[in-house]
Order: structure tokens, then sequence, then C-alpha cells
């Protein structure tokens, strides 16, 4: 595992990535755990690393709204949600693409979609590709905001580990715009709420 602050930093992580490992990369909100989001085997570490249970989706993150559109297929009032809240705090809920594997979601057709409002995790996916979204804990346990506080099967587990000092904190938003349906309310939830009883097909 290394653990990187420099400008090489992101793509070493995109690096490992790329050969099918696990890195640690900081969000807006906290640190999450990244591998190829397309590699059902990169995907599956993500899930033992975590201990997480197969039936609890993975959401992936994407350098831009166009890049996740090359990936999943929203609908016209979906896509409009993205490109008003993303990159951002909030998690989008649309149907998953072919490219995307259904080990992601416990084979679920949708997926949710992550433009993350921190550079270096938007840096990251553009150098890897779609990357898992998925906070750097072990399931159950409270998510990181420091890499210091990482747990060590996490740590040991990342090939990379990105240091992007301390992060905000706090939660996705996690939204259905198509059904305008809010999973979760985290940050942005009043904003996202409002857009959703405005907004019409």
């Amino acid at each position: 595992m290394t653990t990187a602050t420099s400008d090489d930093a992101v793509a070493a992580a995109a690096a490992a990535v790329r050969d099918g490992d696990v890195v640690v990369y900081p969000t807006e909100t906290v640190y999450g755990l990244g591998a190829d989001a397309t590699d059902p085997d990169a995907v599956d570490r993500v899930f033992a690393v975590k201990g997480r249970p197969r039936d609890k989706p993975l959401s992936v993150g994407f350098a831009a709204v166009d890049a996740a559109l090359e990936y999943v297929d929203p609908t016209d009032r979906a896509e409009r949600f993205m490109r008003a809240f993303l990159p951002g705090p909030v998690t989008v809920v649309v149907e998953r693409g072919d490219d995307l594997p259904p080990e992601l979601t416990g084979g679920d057709p949708r997926v949710g979609v992550r433009v993350p409002g921190n550079e270096t995790a938007r840096q990251l996916a553009d150098a890897a590709g779609p990357v898992t979204a998925t906070s750097a804990n072990r399931s159950g346990a409270g998510s990181v905001r420091r890499v210091d506080d990482l747990d060590p099967a996490v740590r040991e587990a990342a090939a990379v580990v990105v240091d992007g000092g301390e992060t905000p904190g706090g939660e996705s938003t996690v939204v259905d715009p198509a059904r305008g349906v809010v999973h979760r309310a985290g940050l942005d939830a009043d904003a996202v709420r409002e857009w959703l009883a405005s907004e019409t097909e």
C-alpha cells in the first residue's frame, strides 16, 4: 500500500484501478473506496474489503455527467436533474447500461451515479474510468474523514491511498428523479426536494 499526496497520487491510483486493484480517495463528503466499476472481479474485491452484503449496491463515480451518460440510460427528467446537481453530494439512481456489471447492484437494473464535488475524485475517474463510489470503511462502521482513521484492513487492502486531507463529512442525498423518490436525505436534500416538486416531465 502506498499513501500519496503528491501530484503523482492520482496517476498512481488510476494505474492501480486499471490493474484491478482497490484504492482509497477523498470526496466532498468522506473517503471513498475505488475500483474499476466495469470489472466484476474488481467490484467483488470492494465488497470483500468492506465486508458488505452483495445485495447492497455500490454506486459509481464519474468525472462528469457526460462521461456518466456513456454508461447509464437516464430518462430525460433524470438527465436534467443530473445536470442541475452534479458535480455535488448527490447520488442519482438511473438505469444501468450494459457496460456496468450486475455485480455492482446485486442484479438490480438501476445504479447510483456520483460525480463528486471533489476535484481529486473527478481526476481519478477521468484517468481511470468509472470507479466504485462507496465509503472506505468496513460495513457497519463509521465513515472516514482522515486517512489516519482508516480501518487497518481497508488500508492494507488498498494499493494506493490518496491523502487529500480531512474531508468535510456528511453523506450524499440518494434520489431517483424519474420516480421522484428521495431514498436517503443527506447534503443538498432540501434543494433536491424543491427541484422534484417544481420540475415536471
